[in-house]
């Protein structure tokens, strides 16, 4: 019984003692990395990637995957700026439709891709990858390879206009996984989320209609990588094509990390927090101490194998549905 707590409490908080050490290596290492202004960079670069790593935390309580992320992000970004342009140009006239129409569009990408791998039978990891692949190809038929641009002083102060010395689009982002919380822990949904993670099988024999369920979560992770697109926006001032490129690696990163299991059924948004931190930590801390890319990417391999390690139920033949 003692082993089993001990593993449960490595499980919980290694990833929390992770962040903290990191935090204490980079600082040692550069007294710089401990300020204000090096901690807003962190949230900044933290702000688009935690809500894309909160949609995908909802598909893989399930036990499934989403890998159609990058295609959605860069479908919204430029649907929202081309909305955003067309009404005006600024987030305080009628062009706020825009925030509502990239949700929109998130929704709708993600029911697609929750009904093409519930409806079809085909494993979610290729039906996502699939629509991540026709959202790339769709944006750039929208953009035809061009860059949008947003001026709009309204819209750009989620980065500009700074409280405490972190921008607004960070206590956005807070408000967000707040909404996000509220539906994992305190709807019949998110709970069910955790169900289907826990056991298909058992799941559906409670009277659950998984397929259903599993519609819903990949509806919410488009609507949340919608999220993640306008302050991706905010951030740069561009919309493009490339807008979505890399938030594949680092929000799936990022939730395995922070100690959501692949297998489904534990871990949840709050985890994703602390994994997006880790890998942005890692991030700023290279760039500040010097070190090269690849050593970063080195760091958040090892990471991952040992999260997936720690979270992995090896008895279990199959993790990933």
């Amino acid at each position: 019984m003692s082993t089993l707590l001990t593993a449960d409490m490595i499980r919980k908080w290694a990833p929390v003692l992770v962040l903290i050490g990191l935090v204490l290596l980079f600082t040692t290492i550069n007294p710089h990395f401990f300020s204000l202004r090096n901690f807003a960079r962190i949230t900044i670069s933290s702000t688009p990637a935690l809500m894309v790593a909160v949609g995908v935390t909802f598909v893989i309580l399930m036990g499934s995957i989403d890998l159609s992320m990058e295609g959605t992000i860069a479908v919204c970004a430029v649907l929202f700026a081309l909305i955003l342009n067309i009404f005006g140009g600024s987030i305080s006239g009628i062009g706020w439709l825009a925030i509502p129409g990239a949700l929109l569009a998130g929704a709708f990408l993600g029911a697609v891709n929750g009904i093409v791998h519930v409806q079809l039978k085909i494993p979610s990891f290729m039906a996502s990858l699939s629509l991540g692949f026709i959202g790339i190809g769709l944006s750039l038929l929208i953009t035809g390879g061009n860059r949008i641009l947003i001026d709009d002083p309204v819209f750009r102060s989620l980065l500009t206009f700074r409280i405490m010395g972190f921008p607004l689009m960070v206590y956005a982002a807070l408000l967000c996984l707040m909404v996000a919380w509220f539906i994992q822990d305190d709807t019949v949904i998110g709970r069910n989320f955790y169900a289907v993670g826990g056991g298909e099988d058992l799941a559906r024999a409670s009277g659950l209609n998984v397929g259903r369920l599993r519609i819903i979560g990949f509806t919410l992770a488009g609507i949340f990588y919608a999220l993640g697109a306008i302050f991706a926006v905010a951030r740069l001032g561009i919309a493009e094509t490339e807008t979505g490129r890399n938030f594949m690696f680092t929000s799936i990163t990022s939730v395995v990390v922070g100690g959501t299991a692949l297998r489904g059924g534990s871990g949840g948004v709050w985890s994703t927090l602390v994994g997006v931190l880790i890998v942005n930590v890692i991030g700023n801390g290279m760039v500040v101490t010097g070190l090269p890319d690849y050593f970063q990417d080195g760091v958040l391999g090892i990471l991952v194998i040992f999260a997936v390690y720690l979270s992995t139920d090896r008895r279990s033949l199959s993790f990933i549905k």
